[in-house]
């Protein structure tokens, strides 16, 4: 029977005519998926569904996902992202460790958390450095986290009083439920790559994942060194957001979702 699968150009391109024709008359197609972004079934007979081809260094995987989740398309990531969701998949997902690579000789902390705006619970993002981030070919000393990042689009905030605007090309990669990466568009066009990525996956909380699912975004929030720190408690971690806004050194963007 045929399936109601979304094969956009991109992912045919990667997997060639007859791998995408095989799937849209059912061949190849799955009876059934765990939805690669919100995690719950889906049935291609019934409902239209997105084909994701995630691409590693050395290997691919197809995913499916609702078309109502996340369109079809191909995302560009680490070959260790990738078996690390394999084994997530598999139940074989090894324990997050929260230490994280980042450019400019600087390591990104990364928390999760809720944060209530406008009487909503947002699933959010707060990244804070643990060193001064120069410019890329500076030689000064100077601190341009957060004149880099304006410069791609996040939104200066003096308050938390409403959600900040979406940014185009970025977004957050799920994987089985754990958080993998921040994707930013590339440069030279294309599949987005990683800004940040876990070293092992992160373990996010039911409640954020299940807000996250709802909502179909995370909010990124973002700091110079110094201005937040790893706080314990959501309350904690939203007392520090609104010090830093009010301090004129916070941005945020509205990312959208991408899963595995």
């Amino acid at each position: 029977m045929p399936r109601m699968l979304d094969v956009s150009d991109e992912v045919r391109a990667e997997i060639g005519d007859e791998e995408a024709d095989r799937l849209l008359v059912g061949e190849s197609a799955p009876g059934s998926y765990d939805c690669t972004s919100c995690r719950t079934p889906g049935d291609p007979a019934q409902e239209r569904t997105s084909t994701v081809l995630f691409i590693g260094d050395e290997t691919a995987v197809l995913a499916f996902a609702h078309a109502t989740c996340l369109p079809s398309q191909v995302v560009q990531v680490t070959e260790e992202q990738l078996q690390g969701a394999v084994r997530a998949i598999g139940g074989q997902a090894p324990a997050p460790e929260p230490v994280n690579a980042a450019p400019q000789q600087a390591v990104l902390g990364v928390t999760s958390g809720l944060v209530l705006i406008a009487g909503e619970l947002h699933p959010a993002l707060v990244v804070e450095p643990t060193a001064p981030v120069a410019r890329p070919g500076s030689l000064g000393a100077g601190d341009d986290f957060l004149p880099l990042l304006i410069e791609q689009g996040f939104m200066p905030l003096t308050e938390l009083a409403s959600v900040p605007p979406a940014l185009h090309g970025w977004s957050v990669l799920l994987a089985a439920g754990q958080l993998h990466a921040v994707l930013q568009p590339s440069p030279h066009g294309g599949s987005p790559v990683a800004w940040w990525q876990a070293h092992q996956p992160l373990q996010v909380t039911d409640g954020w994942r299940t807000a996250a699912n709802k909502l179909r975004h995370v909010l990124m929030f973002a700091a110079p060194v110094g201005s937040i720190g790893r706080q314990p408690r959501e309350d904690l971690l939203r007392d520090a957001l609104d010090k830093a806004a009010a301090n004129g050194k916070l941005v945020a963007a509205t990312l959208p979702l991408a899963g595995l």
